[in-house]
């Protein structure tokens, strides 16, 4: 067995190995700690920049293709509404018409260009 006054030496030893060892691993705990927050928010910073990428390379593909606004759609119903009752006004009218199939006078013999002397006169001469 171990003297009297060696006890109190060995357990202050074994204290202050303990002590030590706890800040030691404290230190490595803090700097992995460190390497994992650098490292997150170096993935956190890519991730930011490939969003704002694949934000322009999304609106640069659809472009124009899809209206932006309320505005625009509700201009776009109201053009439709004025092109309906056109339509439907052109259909009421083609209705009514007593001869659907035949052309106004005007309308049914186009103007063909004639020349000045016809190839029949000139054979005469």
């Amino acid at each position: 067995m171990a003297e009297r006054r060696d006890i109190p030496d060995a357990l202050r030893d074994a204290v202050e190995r303990t002590v030590q060892a706890t800040v030691d691993t404290r230190v490595r705990a803090q700097d992995a700690v460190d390497d994992l927050s650098g490292t997150v928010d170096d993935l956190v910073k890519n991730a930011e920049k490939g969003l704002r990428t694949g934000r322009r390379s999304v609106r640069a593909a659809v472009g124009e293709r899809l209206p932006t606004s309320q505005d625009e759609m509700k201009a776009m119903r109201a053009e439709l509404r004025k092109i309906s009752k056109r339509l439907d006004s052109i259909e009421t009218r083609l209705a009514a018409d007593p001869q659907p199939g035949k052309r106004s006078k005007k309308a049914s013999k186009p103007k063909s260009k004639k020349s000045k002397t016809s190839p029949k006169k000139s054979q005469s001469k």
